[in-house]
């Protein structure tokens, strides 16, 4: 597996797939083409289908356009092979293409292609599954996040710091901004409500309406192009701070044990990635949301003192009742239900790590397995519920409007 410097990355939204790896991929592509006439840029599949409403032709503009002129075609109806999110870059001199490139935005960010492996990140961590790294924490005596730190340079602590200090702006901002998101939704911002409310009611109320807040004020700022912390991806990136935000607050935990927490929930999210996907427009929201609420629930466990054996178990809990979850946003836009799944997959998380607390961690169904069933769900899912705009809810709202 990778460095959790790949899965954690800092950056504004709407989404990781459709906004921040086709921003990187330009930034590439301008790097060796920096005195051309014009550029022309050709979305395909699910970034074509949704691009519009992610603000895909605007990420990729504001890097190519301060060189040359730059033209947008959208092909939603061809899909590639190697990935739905496929891109193809060309440079012009006049009427004549000087240089070309085909290009894959695979999820959380990240770009890649299948003649370019040099895209990926350097594989540091010599176990991928939870099965493999359970065995090892059993042999060592130790848990998930020394495993990380056994497995990554010093550098990833100072640097998950910094994750958390961001995590923590974006909710601060999320609680304090009022107002109607973009996009022609007409959404409203829904988090400081919550948690003006919270302190309207007895404790279970109020701990779950600021559990509700805390995402979706993270959430909101994804939603309105504000500087998110990828969780596995922007579009669930509310999922995970909200959960440890809420617990840290209530019980005062101090800084290394919420770094640790977040060490642990990039392993497990690192597991989905490198064993199946964590791109909505490749396996559905259950790539997203799903891994976002498995990370967040094994933060959680570890932070209530859990096993390495009901850390995975909680993990897999959170994961395997999302399976099947399609990614069908309205609009295109990461709003509706992208928002409100990361409050209810929130208190969801927490819910699965206290189930699991309260276990002795044994149980029938590994966090592989499930990880394993979400690929193949994933690829069986109809395209048209894989994050473009053309079925489920997307669909059904717009046949009524």
């Amino acid at each position: 597996m990778e460095s959790l410097k790949l899965l954690y990355k800092v950056g504004h939204g709407p989404s990781s797939s459709h906004t921040m790896g086709p921003r990187k991929a330009a930034e590439m592509f301008l790097a060796k083409n920096d005195s051309v006439d014009a550029f022309r840029v050709t979305l395909y599949g699910s970034l074509a289908a949704t691009g519009k409403g992610h603000l895909t032709d605007t990420a990729i503009r504001e890097v190519l356009e301060k060189c040359a002129p730059t033209e947008i075609i959208w092909k939603p109806e061809i899909v590639k092979e190697f990935h739905t999110n496929g891109m193809y870059f060309e440079a012009l001199k006049g009427d004549k293409v000087v240089d070309d490139w085909t290009i894959y935005s695979v999820g959380g960010g990240n770009i890649a292609s299948p003649d370019m492996p040099q895209l990926s990140g350097e594989k540091i961590y010599p176990l991928s599954t939870a099965e493999e790294i359970l065995r090892w924490c059993d042999r060592e005596g130790k848990t998930f996040w020394e495993y990380v730190q056994d497995s990554e340079s010093e550098e990833i602590w100072p640097y998950l710091e910094h994750i958390w200090e961001t995590m923590c702006k974006t909710i601060d901002n999320g609680l304090n901004n009022d107002g109607v998101l973009p996009g022609g939704l007409k959404v409203a911002r829904k988090a400081c409500t919550y948690w003006v409310k919270s302190k309207e009611y007895g404790p279970s109320i109020s701990n779950r309406s600021r559990v509700y807040a805390y995402a979706l004020a993270t959430a909101e700022e994804n939603a309105s192009g504000g500087e998110v912390v990828t969780a596995p991806t922007c579009g669930s990136c509310g999922v995970l701070p909200a959960v440890i935000y809420h617990l840290a607050d209530v019980n005062n935990y101090r800084p290394i044990r919420i770094v640790r927490a977040l060490a642990t929930a990039g392993v497990f999210g690192n597991i989905a990635k490198t064993n199946a996907s964590i791109s909505g427009a490749e396996v559905g929201c259950q790539g997203e949301i799903g891994v976002a609420c498995a990370m967040a629930a094994a933060a959680a466990c570890q932070l209530m003192g859990g096993t390495p054996a009901q850390i995975e178990y909680a993990a897999e809990m959170a994961l395997e009742h999302h399976l099947g979850l399609t990614c069908d946003p309205v609009c295109g836009l990461v709003q509706i239900p992208c928002i409100e799944r990361n409050a209810v997959a929130a208190a969801r998380a927490i819910d699965s790590a206290t189930f699991a607390i309260l276990s002795d961690g044994k149980h029938r169904v590994t966090y592989d397995h499930v990880v394993a069933v979400m690929k193949e769900t994933g690829h069986n899912l109809p395209s048209l519920y894989r994050e473009t705009a053309e079925g489920g809810l997307a669909k059904h709202y717009r046949s009524q409007e």
